[in-house]
């Protein structure tokens, strides 16, 4: 027996309301440009319109004009999906909760995780959405999972509770003397401050 091993989102299609609310929800409030329409290919009763969430991966809805958005939280129960998040700048965090209060909508605000920093709120339809910005840069060549999978390591050695900033430089640290070479013999920290 082997794995199937995937290798990143292909795309994630959600259930809509009318074609406009989703092109208003996700190009303008979200920005991700509209860049594919055709129909359901297994319901011809319903639209299926892609957006580009920014990496160039793809978040496609199933439309049908019969149905009206309702904005009653969409259920939690066991294999539904909690919440979509969505990678934001820092600049953008920044004002996201603004930006969302300019129109109305409720949102928790800035959250901290320790190694992000999270806003959420609902779209029109009562999908949890959150906007999520990472406090860190991975180092060149290294993915932000490289990163947590290090800090989680530096964290749980710790006795820590939860992941934290200094967890993170430390993987960050640990990751460049790993994978990016040196002429030094020693690596060590040092204090060229000090007095000799």
């Amino acid at each position: 027996m082997r794995k199937i091993q995937v290798q990143g989102i292909h795309h994630i299609t959600l259930n809509g309301a009318d074609r406009q609310t989703s092109i208003d929800f996700w190009e303008g409030v979200l920005g991700m440009p509209f860049i594919f329409d055709q129909p359901n290919l297994d319901d011809p009763e319903e639209g299926h319109l892609y957006f580009d969430p920014g990496d160039g991966k793809l978040l496609t809805i199933f439309t049908n004009e019969s149905r009206k958005p309702d904005p009653r939280r969409v259920p939690m129960d066991i294999g539904s999906l909690h919440h979509i998040a969505f990678n934001v700048s820092q600049a953008t965090f920044k004002q996201a909760a603004q930006r969302l209060e300019e129109r109305g909508v409720q949102n928790s605000g800035p959250v901290d995780r320790g190694f992000m920093d999270s806003i959420y709120f609902t779209d029109p339809l009562g999908l949890l959405c959150e906007l999520a910005s990472y406090r860190f840069e991975p180092p060149r060549g290294c993915s932000h999972a490289d990163v947590m999978i290090e800090a989680h390591r530096i964290r749980v050695a710790s006795g820590d509770y939860n992941i934290q900033e200094v967890h993170l430089s430390d993987a960050i640290e640990l990751l460049v003397e790993r994978t990016q070479q040196s002429l030094s013999d020693d690596r060590t920290p040092k204090n060229p401050y000090k007095a000799r």
